[in-house]
């Protein structure tokens, strides 16, 4: 469980790598990953995810409340089924592109 982040100063993109439970032992890595990157455009990549919690949806609508993009700029992909639905019903397709 780990949180690594590949960015790309010139393309002004940040891809968030998000391994195994998606909780809030990583709440601070993951807002390490954004801070002060509000100019960026960020995917998080969700491919080594098993498991997202309330404090996993909470860290997300962090993110989106502190880089104050537009809905949908901020992208979801690589979801395990199980994570892409506990994102739909939660609603969160309506705050962030999910592929």
């Amino acid at each position: 469980m780990s949180i690594t982040s590949d960015v790309d100063n010139t393309g002004k993109k940040v891809t968030i790598n998000v391994e195994g439970p998606f909780g809030f032992n990583l709440v601070q890595e993951f807002r390490e990953s954004y801070q002060d990157k509000q100019d960026f455009q960020f995917v998080i990549d969700f491919r080594k995810a098993d498991y997202i919690d309330s404090a996993g949806l909470g860290m997300l609508l962090n993110m989106h409340k502190y880089l104050n993009q537009n809905d949908g700029q901020i992208s979801i992909t690589n979801c395990m089924p199980q994570i892409k639905k506990i994102l739909l019903i939660s609603r969160f397709d309506k705050k962030f592109t999910i592929s």
